[in-house]
């Protein structure tokens, strides 16, 4: 009875961890962090899915409670990009179609709003599945893998795809409202795919 007593004294005066408020606070903030350092990569125009990647990947490192910051960050993204930037090519080239889709429509041609509805559900379901893939994506893996596993998993788990589309409607939101509220919000957007895939990993 009285080493219970002396171990509950002790634990009293033991210093406190971090609280689950304070630690989510942190980890929301960290998301907007990101956010910034993921537009700022994306500047190159075709390097927006490796700094999704990076961006992923440090986010996956802060819920996992490892050290690692900008310096890992930068590091992630030389190694992502040098095969992400042809999918970031490749993610243009989709969206001119789907403009040139759009155009269609308000030609009014012969289908045009059957071929632009097409077109538009096209490019988010590659919009997810290439979110998908930066979310899990790690030194050294083959893009074209990643993606094409991607695609299937944004098919098989309408949930969770549903879930990052929610997220790119909240950026084109804040874009549309506040254009710079959209720039760490792309770290909240990474978040969500990094979850979603870490959701269908459990399942």
């Amino acid at each position: 009875m009285a080493q219970a007593r002396a171990k509950a004294r002790a634990e009293a005066r033991a210093p406190r961890g971090e609280s689950v408020l304070a630690e989510r606070f942190a980890l929301f903030a960290e998301c907007l962090l990101t956010g910034v350092w993921i537009a700022v990569a994306s500047v190159g125009v075709v390097t927006y899915p490796a700094a999704f990647a990076a961006g992923a990947r440090h986010l996956r490192r802060r819920a996992g409670h490892r050290v690692g910051g900008l310096r890992e960050f930068a590091a992630d993204f030389r190694a992502a990009v040098r095969g992400g930037w042809l999918v970031g090519l490749a993610g243009w080239a989709a969206v001119a179609v789907a403009w040139v889709d759009v155009q269609a429509v308000r030609a009014g041609l012969p289908g045009g709003p059957l071929v632009g509805a097409v077109g538009l559900l096209a490019l988010i379901g590659l919009g997810v599945a290439g979110l998908r893939a930066a979310a899990v994506w790690t030194p050294g893996a083959a893009w074209h893998s990643l993606l094409a596993d991607a695609g299937r998993r944004t098919v098989l788990d309408p949930a969770g795809s549903f879930l990052v589309v929610g997220g790119l409607v909240v950026v084109t939101c804040s874009a549309w409202f506040v254009a710079p509220l959209a720039v760490p919000v792309l770290g909240a957007v990474a978040a969500a795919a990094v979850a979603v895939e870490e959701r269908h990993r459990r399942r």
